[in-house]
């Protein structure tokens, strides 16, 4: 089940206590040819049961920044591998005793005859249907993946995205980047519209803990203009520290078999995040530099996250967003252009709280 790129943190980290829990995955395909792009967000909260925010949800964010949602009340449905990137949720099924959170991943075929609503994603499958009762959208997807990146080169281990200090208790919450670039097969069916695709960029990312984050901003892309094998996250927050906040960003590139690593202790990190509609941060390290702008005109689909008082709608999402980057090498006083790179299909979020005005790193 272990795929060779597959990162630390991969696993479900609910260590079956009753504190305040959540873990949440996203999972998203981008179809160039269709110009549009599906982000699914799953999460599962206080999994222990019995308590006000107890309980899982699935979003989608489709085409044209289309969004529905669905929640998974009852925590005895979903199931998560320890080791290695697996989870589910069923919502309604033929056979309610059956399939209870012992089952884990079922064939594809038995999950399409049994479950008539919930999902099942791993490292290399993903598969699922819901509906909003009251919109009467749905969506249906199954597909493969493929990955081709996780976080860092691809000959080499992969890397924590915080680094050592993810492996403990004391930020949180903690984060991963899954599989930074890989390619999906199958459908998607939104609405009733057929999505066929093969080869379409994928990517894959997940955070959790027991505390929640003040503010963020994010940034990503893996669908550049003539630039297949080029792979893009980066983001920043505020978050909690033992008894403090701290404001934290990073940029990490996956470009030509390479890993280009900028973050607090090996580089200098810097933003600037209007509260929508302009995104800007540079790093540089001994080795590299890279800049990049993200904009929209949209006016963005507001989502659910987890916060203490369970799901929220505290952050705002386009995937069409502009994207600009350039990447350089350092050569003594001066700098040579190792890449630059434009989409127009980037994913673009800001969240959390306050938003008065643009933010800027000390």
């Amino acid at each position: 089940m272990v795929h060779p790129l597959q990162t630390p943190h991969s696993g479900y980290h609910w260590d079956k206590s009753d504190r305040r829990f959540f873990e949440g995955w996203y999972y998203r395909v981008t179809l160039p040819q269709d110009r549009q792009t599906f982000a699914f967000m799953y999460s599962i909260e206080d999994p222990l049961g019995g308590k006000p925010h107890s309980g899982g949800a699935a979003q989608i964010l489709g085409p044209d920044d289309e969004y529905i949602c669905r929640t998974f009340p009852d925590v005895n449905k979903f199931w998560a591998w320890r080791d290695a990137l697996g989870l589910g949720h069923w919502g309604k099924t033929d056979s309610e005793t059956r399939f209870l959170k012992e089952t884990g991943f079922l064939e594809p075929g038995e999950f399409s005859s049994h479950i008539q609503e919930g999902y099942q994603a791993t490292a290399t499958w993903h598969q699922g249907k819901i509906c909003d009762r009251g919109s009467g959208n749905y969506c249906r997807w199954q597909y493969e993946i493929k990955p081709i990146y996780g976080w860092g080169n691809q000959n080499a281990p992969q890397q924590s995205t915080a680094g050592f200090f993810s492996f403990l208790p004391i930020f949180e919450p903690g984060w991963q980047i899954l599989m930074a670039h890989g390619l999906a097969t199958g459908w998607i069916e939104w609405n009733g519209k057929l999505y066929e695709f093969t080869d379409a960029p994928a990517y894959g990312e997940k955070n959790w803990g027991g505390a929640f984050p003040e503010k963020w901003f994010w940034v990503n892309c893996n669908c550049f203009d003539g630039q297949p094998d080029l792979a893009l996250t980066a983001g920043g927050g505020r978050r909690g520290v033992l008894w403090w906040m701290e404001s934290v960003a990073m940029i990490g590139l996956h470009y030509q078999g390479k890993f280009y690593e900028f973050v607090p202790w090996n580089s200098k990190v810097s933003w600037d995040i209007q509260p929508w509609g302009r995104w800007q941060m540079q790093a540089e390290n001994e080795q590299y530099e890279i800049e990049l702008t993200g904009t929209t005109d949209l006016p963005g689909t507001p989502l659910r996250a987890p916060t203490e008082k369970g799901l929220q709608f505290v952050c705002r999402d386009t995937m069409l967003g502009q994207l600009t980057l350039e990447l350089r090498e350092r050569q003594g006083d001066k700098s040579k252009i190792i890449l630059k790179a434009t989409s127009s299909l980037c994913g673009l979020e800001t969240g959390g709280s306050p938003w008065n005005e643009s933010w800027l790193s000390n």
